[in-house]
């Protein structure tokens, strides 16, 4: 059954990625796989391209995303990524894919924000409760306005770039997600990690302030929130 829903969601992923404007700079050659740059001594925007007479088949693979991901975090979610460090090969060419497997009973993938890409996901497993929440506009009718609903196995969602959107198990059995993103590295900005797990810490008056909290309730949570890798 899982096979057949992976089919179908390669299906759908291939219909899209041929419609979708990348926001990825588009390539000036066939491919360009990544490098490994950490130790270059000039910073540009995505990853230096390797020679291409010693590219390997193997820059463009890669194997795992039909094992369940190792769940460790409490929230309950684990996110397996396929991006430009996992495959060299996705350089320049404005896509990535993730497996999300989520816990019974509650299993969250947190309120999170892509700031370079835009994503579509397909249920493969389970029930998610899944949306997303529009910007803080001018028009009243839709300032701070959740999307969200149910999704089911073969139902599809998509979260537009930048809002934050988060996806819930809401079943008793395991969930599985698998996502694409139009980015070979779309970052991500856990709104929980980001403000209360920043280091240096925000000063929590910031924060008490902003969340209209008690400065000791800031104090607790920066002490004890949990950082994703």
């Amino acid at each position: 059954m899982l096979a057949t829903r992976f089919t179908l969601f390669i299906a759908i992923m291939a219909m899209i990625s041929s419609l979708a404007y990348a926001f990825d700079p588009d390539p000036l050659q066939d491919f360009c796989v990544a490098v490994n740059d950490s130790k270059a001594a000039v910073f540009v925007n995505g990853k230096i391209c390797k020679d291409p007479k010693t590219v390997t088949g193997d820059e463009f693979f890669f194997s795992g995303l039909n094992r369940p991901g190792i769940i460790r975090s409490p929230v309950g979610s684990q996110v397996t990524p396929v991006f430009v460090d996992e495959m060299p090969g996705l350089n320049t060419l404005g896509i990535s894919l993730v497996r999300i497997d989520y816990e019974p009973n509650g299993g969250l993938n947190p309120p999170h924000a892509h700031p370079r890409a835009s994503e579509i996901l397909v249920v493969m497993e389970g029930t998610l409760y899944a949306g997303f929440v529009a910007s803080n506009s001018k028009d009243p009718n839709i300032r701070n306005k959740v999307f969200a609903r149910t999704l089911y196995p073969g139902d599809v969602h998509v979260f537009p770039r930048g809002l934050i959107h988060f996806q819930m198990n809401v079943g008793e059995t395991k969930a599985v997600a698998f996502a694409s993103l139009n980015s070979q590295d779309p970052g991500i900005i856990t709104l929980a990690n980001a403000l209360f797990g920043s280091v240096p810490p925000i000063d929590p008056r910031v924060l008490a302030r902003g969340f209209q909290l008690d400065n000791n309730v800031v104090s607790d949570l920066q002490s004890r929130l949990w950082i994703q890798n």
